[in-house]
């Protein structure tokens, strides 16, 4: 049975055909003619045996009469599956059969091994006709931070926060990501709030619930993730003994969070930081008062009016 990224990944390409195209193009660097349209074909590319032989996208780049030009048919790989280096040859030779045009085959591979395996090329016969799949790697995803941009192609910020949201820039892809989605019908919006909170770090989740205030969790998926958290945490703390231990190391824990949580904040809204604001948040020791600041730096109009508070 498919796994949850899996059906994720091959959504991206039903939601946004185009995407295809612009990833062969835009980061690959293979050749696409010009086109007017994309749309879904059929992924039964055979009717021999069509449990083996259901691609995961297929798409059809179309000109301005609508006539196919090019073929993309797209496979998300998690795992290496030998017989897929027998199949694979088939959904591209059927689709250029079917449609009477080119067709390129682009492969999604999460992991760095899998994505390896997936390149080496394919050799049909031993007179030189050899199938070379395009592999996108998620490090390959470009990083999405651009609001409008994020707007136009949502599926390409999708792949962007699921690839790099536990870097430095997680939490300035899911800033960008959150107006588009609260544009979406409630079931695929509920889905992606829930992928992008959870494809992010610490500290970038708690930047991120800073600047909206009214986020959920929006799935069971969620709440789980949240209640193990919460288990971990205090597995922890019996390990170390001590109920006295467990409510420092907890403390400590939120403070650190939360003092990077408000440098992200910080960093997204574009306030510069001196040496001696940052000195004196990373010094900060009460996670109420860290919380305090983080909510501050919002709206605030600089870091160090964020920090600022009344005697």
């Amino acid at each position: 049975m498919p796994s949850m990224i899996h059906e994720i990944l091959a959504d991206f390409f039903k939601q946004c055909p185009a995407l295809a195209a612009e990833l062969l193009a835009e980061v690959l660097a293979v050749e696409i003619p010009a086109y007017a349209g994309a749309r879904l074909a059929s992924v039964d590319l055979t009717e021999v045996q069509p449990a083996e032989y259901r691609a995961d996208a297929v798409v059809v780049l179309l000109d301005d009469e609508g006539v196919a030009v090019h073929v993309i048919v797209v496979e998300v790989q998690l795992g290496i599956v030998a017989r897929k280096r027998l199949t694979w040859p088939a959904y591209v030779t059927v689709s250029r059969a079917n449609h009477n045009c080119p067709v390129d085959l682009l492969i999604v591979a999460p992991d760095a091994a899998v994505a390896a395996w997936c390149a080496e090329p394919i050799a049909i016969n031993s007179t030189g006709f050899v199938l070379t799949p395009s592999v996108l790697r998620l490090t390959d995803v470009p990083v999405v931070t651009d609001r409008e941009q994020a707007s136009r192609r949502p599926e390409l910020a999708m792949l962007s926060v699921l690839a790099h949201g536990k870097e430095e820039k997680g939490a300035e892809i899911a800033a960008a990501l959150l107006p588009v989605i609260n544009g979406l019908d409630d079931d695929r919006a509920r889905l992606y709030y829930d992928l992008v909170y959870n494809s992010l770090n610490g500290a970038a989740r708690r930047a991120l619930e800073a600047m909206m205030k009214e986020y959920e969790y929006q799935s069971d998926f969620a709440k789980k993730f949240v209640a193990q958290g919460l288990a971990e945490g205090l597995a922890k703390g019996r390990n170390e003994g001590l109920t006295e231990g467990l409510t420092e190391g907890l403390a400590k824990g939120r403070a650190g969070e939360a003092a990077q949580a408000l440098l992200t904040v910080l960093r997204v809204r574009g306030l510069a930081v001196s040496d001696a604001v940052r000195e004196r948040i990373l010094a900060q020791t009460d996670p109420e008062r860290l919380e305090r600041w983080l909510e501050k730096a919002v709206v605030a109009p600089s870091a160090a009016a964020a920090l600022d508070e009344p005697n």
